[in-house]
């Protein structure tokens, strides 16, 4: 019998501003609201689009011995990427890898005074908590924080409309994270997002979420965005979404997530190796891999979903890939995708064939993003 979907602190607004409920990662999320995908995506780009991510796991890590340096040294055996670099109110994106290098989870990590806020996606969050656990209590605590929600507020109006209620956020730059309070309510906010614009999440104790949410929807240009917005915005930024574009049986640098292994993690780095599937990581780092993740794009409006065939000839004799995930770009103004291609059709501008509905349409390797991002630098 499956468990009962639960309910994140903001599920009553959502119903109040006619969203659309679908299960989601264990959790009744809303998929659009009344002026729909399309238009909230826009709207995002255009504006600011206001998301509820509170499904999403928050861990904090803490060193036994006090020192945060040691947390970040004892999380470095997990992941490949410079921890102890990372420096107070900043925060950066990091893999989970398995044995094999493959990868279990990809997550932000931010760094407060003492301590490290860990933000790992909805469907992995119990698997993650138990694999960290496993791999760090002999040096920290680890402590899951299901009451914290989270909040996203995205695009170029989104630093205008959360500066307008806490000041302290119109000096924050991209990757930055600050303490300060939201409409009375105490929040933790990182200068970031999963959409490719300017923006912050916002992590709170659940029961501030509501009232952060409708003082956010109160400032100008503010309106609510669901499940699918996020989806096209994410694609259109290039970014991966777990389980469809990363997992465990794709590596960080097939992926092209090998930006994110800073050069103290590399051979004859400060701190090379030490985390799981080293060996094989490093090695695809200096020889480079079989297979690389690329933007895939098609002409016409008909959107070339996850799971369609790539072929190098338009009859659909030479296997090149397979897509991982595909819509429709508004902002594009065209299907946008992206997938997995042989090393030998990896460069941009390569043209392939895609299998839709039976048949074999050009599509074309593209350079990731599809949409310039954009960031406050």
């Amino acid at each position: 019998m499956n468990a009962p979907l639960l309910h994140t602190p903001l599920h009553d607004l959502h119903l109040s501003l006619g969203g659309r409920m679908v299960p989601f990662a264990g959790y009744q999320m809303p998929v659009q609201y009344r002026a729909g995908v399309m238009a909230e995506h826009q709207h995002t780009r255009a504006a600011a689009g206001l998301f509820d991510v509170s499904h999403m796991g928050q861990i904090r890590l803490r060193a036994r011995s006090g020192r945060v340096e040691d947390a970040a040294l004892a999380l470095e055996r997990l992941v490949p990427a410079d921890m102890l670099s990372l420096k107070p109110g900043r925060q950066r994106y990091a893999l989970l890898t398995d044995p094999q290098g493959g990868i279990i989870d990809d997550l932000m990590v931010s760094r407060l005074d003492d301590w490290l806020l860990l933000v790992v996606n909805a469907a992995c969050k119990e698997g993650d908590l138990a694999h960290i656990v496993a791999g760090v209590q002999d040096a920290c605590t680890i402590e899951a924080m299901p009451d914290r929600a989270l909040i996203a507020v995205q695009g170029p109006a989104a630093g205008a409309a959360l500066a307008g209620l806490a000041p302290r956020a119109a000096d924050m730059r991209f990757m930055d994270v600050a303490e300060f309070d939201v409409a009375g309510v105490p929040c933790i906010a990182s200068r970031s997002g999963y959409t490719g614009e300017d923006g912050f999440e916002l992590g709170m104790p659940s029961d501030g979420a509501v009232r952060v949410a409708e003082a956010l929807l109160a400032q100008p240009g503010v309106a609510p965005a669901g499940l699918g917005a996020r989806d096209s915005l994410r694609l259109e930024a290039g970014l991966c979404l777990y389980g469809s574009d990363i997992d465990r049986t794709t590596s960080p640098v097939e992926a092209a997530l090998d930006w994110s292994i800073q050069k103290s993690r590399r051979t004859g780095g400060a701190r090379a190796g030490g985390f799981p599937g080293a060996e094989t990581v490093l090695a695809q780092l200096r020889d480079g891999t079989s297979r690389r993740r690329v933007g895939i794009a098609a002409g016409g409006r008909a959107p070339v979903r996850g799971g369609a065939r790539l072929f190098a000839d338009a009859d659909g004799l030479r296997p090149a890939g397979a897509v991982t995930s595909g819509a429709f770009g508004p902002t594009v103004g065209a299907p946008v995708a992206m997938g997995y291609v042989d090393a030998a059709h990896a460069a941009a501008g390569t043209p392939l064939f895609a299998e839709l509905r039976g048949k074999f349409i050009p599509v074309t390797v593209a350079a990731l993003p599809f949409v310039a991002p954009g960031f406050k630098r």
